[in-house]
């Protein structure tokens, strides 16, 4: 399970099927997860030390690093956390501490794990839910309500009450598989019935949040939930929303979270993925000063995490030896030597992401899995309006995207967003009013909408 057995050239083919070029990029990433695979394969004492190298992307905002970064962790289903680098402060500041990273990640993990064991005992969760409903609509007969017939009952009285028991048996059972006939019938699945549910409520979360304690959090809530007993409470709800309910306590119930736990910690240490966000802005050049002192604080606590440490979490200590990071940033005002050296040399492989050009962006709009083009029409689908673009509207979005970008900030593909928002703005707003089953866009309406704005570069910066 979860094992990265793909070779490059399947994880480069699925890669292309939602991002545009950057096959440069697309081969690093995915010798880098072969090399994971191929590690596993040698001898404990080999694969030990073989460590991960590290992924360093170049590139400005909008060209794909963080989509690669993301349908990869999808792709290969591995623990996958996303985090910006300016959001950790140095040990000794206000704010987050580095290790909440690897927290994070357990957590992620956990949860993958969690997911996948559960999804193994749906059928027999289902079951028990059924029980438990049945259980709602035919309790079991009353046992006697006076306690002291127990202690000073006669023989007689003992006789008396097993002959009736022996008599609502067969009524019970009766009753029972009556109304287990109309449930698997679907005939009561909207009939309103009160349940017991578990209170899950955490008043104490976020108590430490932003201090560098966010695991004492959840350890007081772990200590005090093992003290004190859960609180139900009643709820009326239907049929089909109890069993999802029951459903989901009896599976959570069939799994043996501690075991959940240890293989997350395994799975986190071994295909685990850190994408390291913004690092450009924590580099800090030789010729600055003043708030520097707090960004190299930050790579320092970062190099331990990145080179291999152990990081305790609530569910053990995780080592980070071979967790690959992929860091990314755009480097407009920092260069990557202005990094702490050894930072630079636990990311070896450097990849310079390309600038999109016109031709990347006519394939973005139409050739991705889910490209721009498909999901506007599929919006206005359910307008029902048949929304096309001509091939010469395709193009002069293409070239209108990369004049903007040129003449104002490149954000790369974030620019279609902004071009086709405005270009649709009054279709959108008037769609629900209108009687045409189909609207074509061609060049002559796309010059119409944006040609103005885009010549007018003042406009243009504040607009587009």
């Amino acid at each position: 399970m979860y094992m990265n057995e793909q070779t490059p050239r399947q994880i480069v083919k699925e890669l292309d099927k939602y991002i545009v070029g950057q096959s440069e990029a697309k081969r690093s990433v995915a010798i880098a997860l072969r090399n994971r695979w191929r590690s596993r394969q040698l001898s404990k004492e080999m694969s030990d030390d073989i460590i991960p190298k590290n992924i360093l992307m170049i590139g400005s905002t909008g060209v794909g690093k963080t989509e690669i970064a993301r349908r990869l962790a999808k792709f290969v289903e591995a623990p996958f956390i996303k985090v910006e680098a300016t959001k950790f402060t140095e040990v000794g500041y206000v704010g987050r501490d580095v290790e909440s990273i690897i927290r994070d990640l357990t957590e992620i993990g956990v949860r993958m794990v969690q997911k996948d064991r559960l999804a193994g005992v749906q059928e027999k969760a289902k079951k028990l839910a059924d029980e438990r409903i049945l259980d709602v609509f035919v309790p079991e007969p009353a046992q006697s309500s006076n306690p002291l017939s127990r202690l000073f009952g006669s023989e007689e009285n003992g006789e008396e009450k097993k002959q009736d028991d022996d008599e609502n048996q067969p009524k019970y059972a009766a009753g029972r598989e009556w109304c287990r006939k109309r449930l698997e019938n679907g005939e009561l699945e909207e009939k309103v019935i009160e349940i017991d549910v578990a209170d899950n409520s955490k008043p104490v979360t976020g108590m430490f949040a932003g201090s560098g304690f966010e695991g004492m959090s959840d350890n007081i809530q772990d200590m005090i939930g093992s003290l004190v007993p859960k609180k139900h409470r009643k709820r009326k709800v239907t049929v089909s929303e109890a069993r999802k309910i029951f459903t989901q306590e009896e599976a959570m119930k069939l799994i043996d979270m501690e075991d959940v736990q240890e293989k997350a910690v395994q799975l986190v240490e071994h295909t685990g993925i850190v994408f390291l966000d913004e690092i450009d802005k924590v580099a800090s050049s030789s010729s600055s000063n003043g708030a520097d002192v707090s960004r190299e604080g930050v790579q320092r606590d970062i190099l331990p995490i990145v080179e291999g440490s152990t990081v305790m979490t609530k569910y053990g200590p995780v080592k980070t030896d071979h967790i690959l990071f992929i860091a990314a940033g755009a480097f407009h005002v920092s260069k990557p030597s202005d990094l702490i050296p050894e930072l630079q040399g636990r990311f070896p492989i450097r990849v310079e992401l390309k600038s999109l050009t016109k031709d990347d962006f006519k394939k973005i709009l139409t050739e991705p899995q889910n490209a721009l083009v498909k999901q506007y029409k599929a919006l206005l689908s359910t307008e029902n309006i048949d929304l096309e673009f001509t091939d010469d509207a395709i193009d002069r979005i293409a070239e209108l995207s990369c004049e903007v970008n040129e003449s104002a900030e490149d954000i790369g593909a974030r620019r279609l967003h902004t071009l086709l928002e405005k270009l649709l703005e009054e279709l959108s707003f008037d769609a629900p009013d209108m009687d045409e089953e189909k609207f074509t866009i061609d060049a002559a309406y796309v010059d119409d909408k944006l040609s103005d704005i885009v010549v007018n570069r003042d406009l243009s910066q504040y607009i587009l």
